[in-house]
């Protein structure tokens, strides 16, 4: 629990065996992501606190959830971490500058996704802007009734540029849609929302959305930690690679992977209908 206990804007603690629950923690700000304090300890970034969780063999799977009466009020616009500025020189310094602050956003929410333990998002009221680049990064995603999502970005002045407009069509799969929400800036709310796949469970409240993300969770802790660890892998390389490519990095990974304990574990558990043991990663 050291990795975990001196975090300032997020909570994160051990809720189940090898099941990580972590909180956004400004509710005073709505959850609203600077780059500095959101998802920081000790000046660590996001990027890095992922880099822990995805090192931590106690984790099997992670749940994401938020304080407060906002899941994210997304990109705290009024930090000066924030600030559009040029730098110092010319436009071509400003520039560069600028692109390594994108950069470094864009990769506080890769890190949820290139994390090899599952992420579920546990949605509760608004998720704007920021928040949906962070909820498409993770696995799965479950709302309350009450939840709605917004593409903001274009309500600022600016294309959305940490992930939304890459990954929101692959989870929905309806460029339309996709394009009318990133174009207007409207409200996505929670039944259209299930209807087009961004979440796939809704539960009446915040308490209960965050127990049905545990329940799955839980679940998930219980299996074969190699076979969560490759499923997830395998499934992030597909959805970007031809059908063809896809299958060819599978044959690659389970010519190593299928050897292992797992597997005889997971079939004498089968046979004795009780619970399988497996070892740490």
């Amino acid at each position: 629990m050291s990795a975990y206990s001196n975090f300032e804007t997020v909570k994160a603690e051990f809720i189940a065996d090898h099941v990580l629950f972590v909180e956004l923690n400004r509710p005073k700000k709505l959850n609203a992501f600077n780059p500095t304090q959101v998802f920081c300890a000790h000046n660590h970034t996001a990027r890095e606190i992922f880099g822990v969780i995805k090192d931590d063999m106690n984790i099997r799977a992670v749940v994401l959830s938020a304080s407060g009466r906002l899941f994210t009020a997304g990109l705290d616009l009024s930090e000066s971490g924030l600030a559009i500025t040029d730098g110092e020189g010319d436009v071509a310094r400003g520039a560069f500058h600028r692109r390594r602050h994108i950069e470094d956003f864009q990769a506080a929410f890769t890190a949820i996704e290139q994390c090899d333990k599952p992420v579920i998002a546990a949605v509760h009221n608004g998720c704007f802007g920021a928040g949906v680049d962070m909820i498409t990064a993770c696995d799965i995603r479950y709302g309350t009734k009450d939840c709605f999502f917004c593409v903001k970005e274009v309500d600022v002045g600016l294309a959305a540029d940490v992930g939304t407009l890459q990954r929101l069509p692959k989870v929905i799969g309806n460029n339309s849609l996709v394009r009318e929400l990133c174009f207007t800036g409207r409200n996505l709310f929670a039944e259209e929302a299930m209807h087009c796949g961004l979440i796939n469970k809704v539960l009446a409240s915040k308490e209960e959305v965050v127990a049905e993300a545990i329940k799955t969770a839980k679940l998930i802790a219980t299996k074969s930690p190699v076979a969560v660890l490759g499923t997830k892998r395998l499934l992030n390389y597909s959805r970007d690679h031809s059908v063809a490519e896809g299958l060819d990095y599978t044959v690659t990974w389970n010519a190593a992977m299928l050897n292992t304990e797992d597997i005889p574990r997971s079939m004498e558990a089968f046979v004795s209908k009780k619970p399988a043991t497996y070892s740490k990663l």
